[in-house]
């Protein structure tokens, strides 16, 4: 069995390491694998839609890309968030995040 090491934006299918190559689709709904949404870095709530401060920048957020920081994350366990929610969360985390100083 294949290490289950994230979940599709689109669909929530859970997604192997073999998963997310450059061109790879989600055997379920057929959307790019290795794209912004996938990755644990997409925030909508940070500039470019990124946490990772040095990427770059991404256009099309749903479409496969070469980006060197990406890392495949699970959406609220499978469950597909929308960019509403996902900036809910983040705003919710910021209030109880400790200042540096």
């Amino acid at each position: 069995m294949a290490h289950l090491n994230g979940a599709c934006f689109k669909c929530g299918r859970m997604l192997g390491t073999h998963d997310y190559g450059r061109g790879e689709t989600c055997p379920d709904c057929r959307e790019d694998t290795r794209c912004c949404r996938n990755c644990g870095y997409y925030s909508p709530s940070y500039n470019n839609e990124c946490k990772e401060p040095v990427a770059d920048t991404v256009a099309k957020k749903e479409s496969s890309n070469f980006c060197e920081f990406f890392k495949p994350t699970a959406h609220a366990e499978g469950r597909v968030l929308s960019k509403e929610d996902e900036e809910k969360k983040d705003a919710f985390a910021r209030l109880f995040k400790k200042k540096e100083g």
